[in-house]
């Protein structure tokens, strides 16, 4: 694959996008996010309608439309994801005191983007059953 230069100097591999997919669109530098992580697969970001005190968004640079089509398609890259989405939540300080993972499959789970992502929650008590 070629590579094209990134956010701050850094490489990225070039990869399919979905020119009006709202998150593709933040990976292109198109649309403004609060970026905290950045690295060839993923890229993590605040929510701007956080749920909880730590709430980022963890995204996979090439469009996937859900995670079972993540799976499908490149089940590395979803390994990538989790990585990130650990390190998301050490960063953030919610690794020791517990943190949540929630993936939103379709409509009638609540994905309201059509790209996969992940929701890192944590800074308080979870409830269970979520929802």
């Amino acid at each position: 694959m070629s590579r094209t230069p990134g956010r701050a100097g850094r490489f990225t591999r070039t990869i399919p996008a979905v020119p009006e997919c709202l998150f593709c669109q933040i990976v292109a530098g198109e649309i403004p996010a609060t970026v905290v992580r950045d690295d060839d697969l993923t890229l993590a970001f605040r929510d701007l309608n956080a749920q909880a005190p730590t709430h980022v968004l963890v995204i996979t640079k090439a469009h996937h439309a859900d995670v079972g089509a993540l799976v499908a398609a490149d089940p590395d890259a979803l390994t990538a994801l989790h990585r990130t989405a650990a390190a998301v939540a050490a960063d953030e300080g919610v690794a020791g005191p517990g943190w949540r993972l929630v993936f939103n499959s379709g409509p009638d789970a609540g994905q309201s983007v059509p790209h996969v992502h992940g929701h890192v929650l944590g800074g308080r008590h979870l409830e269970w059953p979520p929802g």
